[in-house]
């Protein structure tokens, strides 16, 4: 059983969330022509910030993601969309066998000084 919240490679899914934001914030600011300076100005925040959530450094309150929806002309579920094949793919992962036991305990055997 997965810890709640963690896939198996232990990314937080929520950290890949934040990865998948981040990226369509960018498409959709760079197909506008728009800069990190203006998302900012037009949201209330810094450029600095805006390449933050891009990077997926930050994480973004639901008010600024619907901020950033009107600023880049679309619905909030833009953001999201692609989601279920990353949710799939994370699913797919949980599944595959993750080698002996008496291998991975080897190897961490291995590492111990």
């Amino acid at each position: 059983m997965l810890e709640r919240g963690l896939s198996v490679e232990g990314v937080r899914m929520s950290d890949e969330l934040d990865v998948q934001l981040g990226r369509r914030i960018r498409r959709r600011r760079r197909l506008l022509g728009l800069t990190q300076e203006e998302v900012g100005a037009a949201c209330g925040v810094r450029a600095q910030q805006v390449q933050k959530y891009e990077s997926a450094a930050n994480k973004m309150s639901a008010g600024m993601i619907g901020r950033l929806a009107q600023v880049l002309e679309v619905d909030v579920g833009y953001f999201y969309q692609g989601l279920h094949s990353l949710l799939a793919t994370q699913q797919v992962r949980a599944r595959r066998p993750r080698g002996d036991l008496t291998e991975r305990r080897a190897a961490v055997g291995d590492l111990a000084v």
